[in-house]
């Protein structure tokens, strides 16, 4: 088993992170050299064009997307040394991501939904768990809910609670008001920067709405697989 002992500093470290791809036409550069760090508590909100490499580097920070350059450090865990299984249970313990599409399982209630990672971790008080993480969304009435029984918004919100719930280092969040109307948008930003305030989480944002990344503490732009600008937000 591979030593995953976390060490002190940066939450979330990129050193000239590369990712090439295959294609049709031959290899594809996506990432092109990132240098990133964020400390324990920090928003990032990242913005930038379409095919500009944002989703990519969310996918490789979360270790769904192998980089084919460079290092990646979540808590002091550097992800290249581990294997599947163990970037698996990394992941499980230490990154939540939240998507533009909710991913529930329809078959399960809400309750049911956001107990999943505590359960397959074999911790004995995950409903309990889920049950108050999804009284903190504000959808503590909506328990024995199943997804189709739910709003977009109460759904998002499920999938809020769902990825807070193992309280995880890091919050991954690929525009996650993408589906949703301005006011159900802005009412699951609320409760992901109220989870965010509460449980101390690193926060990755991806965006195109300027209001959000205002909400931030930071925000960099993406363009052409590159950090083109690196900007601290006043508070």
């Amino acid at each position: 088993m591979t030593d995953q002992t976390q060490t002190k500093g940066d939450a979330l470290q990129l050193d000239d992170v590369r990712l090439t791809l295959p294609s049709e036409a031959g290899e594809v550069n996506i990432l092109k050299g990132i240098d990133l760090s964020l400390e324990p508590g920090e928003t990032l909100g990242v913005i930038g064009p379409s095919g500009s490499g944002k989703t990519s580097m969310l996918m490789v920070i979360a270790g769904l997307e192998r980089a084919t350059g460079g290092t990646i450090r979540v808590a002091g865990v550097g992800l290249d040394s581990l294997n599947e299984d163990e970037l698996a249970l990394f992941r499980r313990e230490h990154v939540g991501i939240v998507f533009q599409n909710f991913h529930l399982v329809p078959t399960m209630t809400a309750l049911e939904n956001v107990a999943i990672p505590l359960e397959f971790a074999g911790r004995i008080d995950a409903f309990e768990q889920a049950e108050a993480n999804l009284e903190a969304v504000g959808l503590g009435h909506r328990l024995t809910h199943y997804p189709g029984q739910l709003s977009g918004g109460e759904q998002q919100r499920v999938a809020l609670a769902r990825a807070f719930v193992a309280e995880p280092t890091l919050l991954l969040a690929d525009e996650p008001t993408g589906n949703l109307d301005a006011a159900t948008g802005e009412t699951v930003m609320d409760a992901l920067f109220d989870l965010h305030r509460r449980k101390n989480t690193t926060l990755v944002l991806i965006t195109h709405e300027a209001a959000l990344t205002e909400r931030c503490t930071r925000v960099i732009r993406l363009a052409d697989g590159r950090i083109a600008e690196d900007e601290r937000v006043a508070a």
